[in-house]
């Protein structure tokens, strides 16, 4: 049992290191020599643990669906209504994705891993398929407009994402985790008139 515990502990390691050399890098760039020097690891024994550099990106995405999973559990308990539930896992997340180097790996590998992108692929598609649906229970339920479901989960990736590339300042209408930001987004759907994006109308914006 010790034994399995050193093991479990030194793969929590080497992925998290593997995640920093990742989110700093990329997955081109990245060595599994970067990895092992980063924790003090020949680079044989990181090779007991994961056979490639492949192995090891997938590792991290498995370990972003895990915790992806987790959260929307943490949120959806029985009788929640889904409006609050998508505003909790949203504001959660984005919040996990900005201190997680995990996460933020996982958002590298996204945009630069051909080798992965299966596999990326389907735990984007995941993460947008939890947000439509939660948008669809919340309209359901009369507590969220009749925007595209579909159109409100693509905004809402994009904003998660982008709160990693924003410029570093003082940001003192903010907490943490930016919840003013993603308040003033939630209002902003709420109160906004349903688009004319759906039909194939074209709305003009008049004005001098």
């Amino acid at each position: 049992m010790a034994q399995q515990e050193r093991a479990r502990r030194t793969r929590q390691k080497v992925l998290t290191a593997a995640a920093e050399v990742f989110a700093a890098e990329g997955y081109n760039r990245a060595t599994l020599g970067a990895v092992a020097e980063r924790i003090g690891m020949t680079k044989g024994a990181l090779y007991g643990h994961f056979p490639s550099k492949r192995s090891l990106a997938g590792a991290l995405i498995s370990e972003s669906r895990h915790a992806w999973t987790g959260l929307c559990a943490e949120y959806d308990a029985p009788g929640a209504g889904a409006g609050a539930v998508l505003e909790g896992v949203v504001v959660d997340f984005a919040g996990r994705l900005q201190s997680d180097v995990r996460l933020q790996a996982m958002v590298r590998l996204a945009s630069d891993c051909p080798n992965l992108e299966r596999a990326l692929s389907d735990v984007l598609v995941e993460v947008q398929g939890v947000l439509v649906e939660l948008i669809r229970r919340a309209q359901r339920e009369g507590g969220f407009p009749a925007h595209s479901p579909r159109l409100v989960a693509e905004l809402l990736m994009a904003v998660m994402y982008g709160l990693l590339y924003r410029p570093v300042g003082p940001r003192e209408e903010e907490g943490p985790r930016g919840e003013p930001l993603w308040r003033l987004l939630f209002t902003a759907l709420s109160a906004a008139e349903r688009p004319e994006y759906e039909g194939g109308g074209n709305s003009a914006v008049s004005g001098p």
